[in-house]
């Protein structure tokens, strides 16, 4: 049995520009592709914590450093600059490979730098 289980996430960044005529992606920080794993041109997961849109794209490159989170093409009409978005990259995994398992967490301050990783999500109990 195959299952689908999330592989990287870059927590709580801001997206810093729209571009609705630009060729349809997500641009990422090179630094923060590098932290989750995520490669270029793989397809990623979008939630808008503030709007609640979710969206599928790819991701592309942008310079390392800079904190860049560009939201572009179509998908420029689900977010915004100042939105606060997850991007989430799945993967499927045979039964074997789960026990190893670890995905890759970045967590990020409000200029997308990251402050620190994780491989497990802190249960919370309210």
């Amino acid at each position: 049995m195959q299952r689908t289980l999330l592989r990287a996430k870059l927590h709580r960044v801001t997206c810093t520009h729209s571009e609705l005529d630009y060729e349809g992606s997500v641009a990422i920080d090179g630094r923060l592709l590098e932290a989750a794993d995520i490669r270029e041109y793989e397809r990623v997961e979008v939630y808008n914590v503030r709007n609640g849109e979710r969206f599928s794209t790819y991701a592309i490159r942008a310079q390392e450093g800079s904190g860049i989170i560009s939201v572009n093409g179509a998908a420029a009409h689900k977010a915004g600059p100042g939105d606060i978005l997850i991007i989430a990259a799945y993967g499927v995994l045979e039964e074997k490979e789960l026990a190893a398992f670890k995905p890759r967490l970045v967590y990020v301050d409000a200029h997308n730098r990251i402050t620190h990783t994780r491989h497990a999500i802190p249960v919370q109990v309210a």
